[in-house]
């Protein structure tokens, strides 16, 4: 799949959440499984439990003489109590058949004789599940009656009604449901949160590449479509060589150091290298970019005052290339040749032009990348600003009342 780096990044992003939130969320489901299936057997414990204690103490209460008699079974209060039960001959012996007192579910007799039947037969106690009259699920345990030679004569059933653990169950299982629910969009939206941190590292880098490539495409333009008159020039007119050849060369190493300092204001900007600050003569130094910095017609004066500033040189002279080249490319009327004016002193760089002048509206986006309001190089004026602040100082920008936009460039003065 085709796109540009910060598009697949974005997609890492969201294939980072997919992977993420989908590995948890099998664990959350196993988990959720694990308690459910652990809930509904504990259900069936507990209902197992109760029959037991039902079928166990009405074996005790029943009398296995040469008749059997029920009378302690009567006056107990398990035959008035849930679960319900019921002793049944169940082909062993002749006798009529007890049911309890109290009705808890309703149940067929020839159901609860054919499980009595079962159990005398195989001498074992029988559980297991069936459907009473009214359709409900029920739970039964059949425990055979054993007379003093231990032989069956009869058994007693405990049934108990299901349906109330099956509400309870279905309960917890929707209660699960919703967590899982909920669970999972926090899963969602914890596992995006990460991811973005995850790629933020590798999101700056690529920032800071397609920076590098904005930043280095806008600086060299100037110089290389010199460079490129000059060749021309050259060509055209062999007896000029010996004069455009000395040009040629310091064009060149102007521009190997714009090449330096753009890669070393990325290696600032990624925290890699430091700023190597040092007095700088701030006078010379604009009259130097201004002697080496093609102009054309334009007319440029220079007005100073020996200014010693804390700066790194090639960055500090690279700033103030760039708002020459911005007054020089912008600051002009239209048909007309720009006019600018260059004032050094106390620790300030000012650029006039006699341009249109800028909209103070939109004074902040001039310093952005890539904008370009009232005729500014947005790119080239992002570097001043970012110069200024990396030293301590400001860039300010304002009109000229007689026309024209003012650019001031407030560095930290040396000594103070």
């Amino acid at each position: 799949m085709s796109g540009s780096s910060a598009d697949r990044l974005r997609r890492l992003r969201w294939v980072l959440t997919a992977v993420f939130t989908a590995t948890n969320t099998v664990g959350l489901l196993a988990f959720a499984w694990w308690m459910l299936r652990d809930d509904a057997a504990a259900s069936v414990a507990r209902t197992d439990a109760d029959l037991y204690r039902v079928t166990s103490a009405v074996s005790r209460l029943v009398v296995l003489d040469e008749t059997i008699d029920f009378s302690l079974v009567n006056v107990d209060v398990l035959d008035d109590a849930c679960p319900q039960f019921a002793i049944m001959p169940g082909g062993a012996a002749v006798f009529q058949a007890h049911l309890s007192a109290r009705s808890c579910v309703p149940m067929d007799s020839a159901v609860l004789s054919g499980l009595a039947a079962v159990a005398v037969r195989g001498g074992t106690v029988v559980t297991g599940y069936q459907r009473a009259t009214d359709g409900g699920l029920v739970r039964v345990r059949v425990e055979p009656l054993l007379n003093r030679a231990r032989a069956p004569v009869g058994a007693v059933v405990a049934v108990a009604d299901m349906r109330p653990e099956q509400r309870r169950h279905d309960r917890l299982m929707l209660s699960v449901i919703a967590g899982c629910v909920v669970l999972v969009g926090g899963l969602g939206v914890a596992a995006h949160v990460l991811s973005g941190r995850a790629i933020r590292p590798a999101a700056a880098a690529l920032q800071q590449q397609e920076l590098l490539l904005a930043e280095t495409a806008h600086d060299l333009r100037t110089p290389v479509a010199a460079l490129r008159a000059l060749a021309e020039t050259a060509l055209e007119n062999p007896e000029q060589r010996a004069d455009l050849l000395p040009r040629t060369v310091r064009l060149a190493v102007r521009m190997g150091g714009i090449i330096d300092g753009l890669l070393a204001r990325a290696r600032l900007a990624a925290g890699v290298e430091h700023l190597a600050i040092q007095p700088v003569w701030l006078d010379q130094m604009v009259a130097g970019v201004v002697e080496d910095t093609p102009t054309g017609a334009a007319q440029v004066t220079v007005t100073a005052a020996p200014t010693k500033v804390n700066a790194d040189p090639d960055l500090l002279q690279r700033a103030i290339a760039n708002l020459l080249d911005n007054a020089v490319r912008y600051g002009h009327q239209p048909g007309a040749e720009a006019i600018v004016h260059i004032t050094v002193a106390g620790g300030k760089v000012t650029v006039a032009d006699h341009g249109p002048g800028i909209d103070t509206a939109l004074a902040e986006e001039a310093f952005d990348r890539f904008s370009s309001t009232g005729g500014s190089s947005g790119l080239g004026l992002s570097i001043v600003r970012w110069v200024a602040q990396a030293h301590g100082g400001s860039l300010a920008v304002y009109n000229a009342d007689e026309g024209g936009a003012i650019f001031e460039l407030t560095l930290p003065v040396s000594g103070r």
